[in-house]
């Protein structure tokens, strides 16, 4: 099955979401600020263009700027 997420509006939301799903016996965990920002980095990689390429001298340059 595909995983969900869920953002609630406030505390008392999130207190009642998390009491429904322990209820219903349904595995739930809570995400971390850094969890949640790798999962949006790995979106991004995904659909950033592969197509095009970079010279090795062009990366050196910037990087030295």
């Amino acid at each position: 099955m595909k995983p969900i997420i869920i953002t609630p509006k406030d505390k008392a939301e999130f207190a009642f979401l998390k009491g429904l799903l322990i209820k219903l016996k349904v595995s739930a965990r809570e995400l971390t600020d850094e969890e949640i920002e790798d999962f949006g980095m790995s979106v991004l990689m995904r659909q950033a263009d592969r197509s095009r390429k970079v010279s090795r001298e062009t990366i050196m340059k910037k990087l030295a700027s």
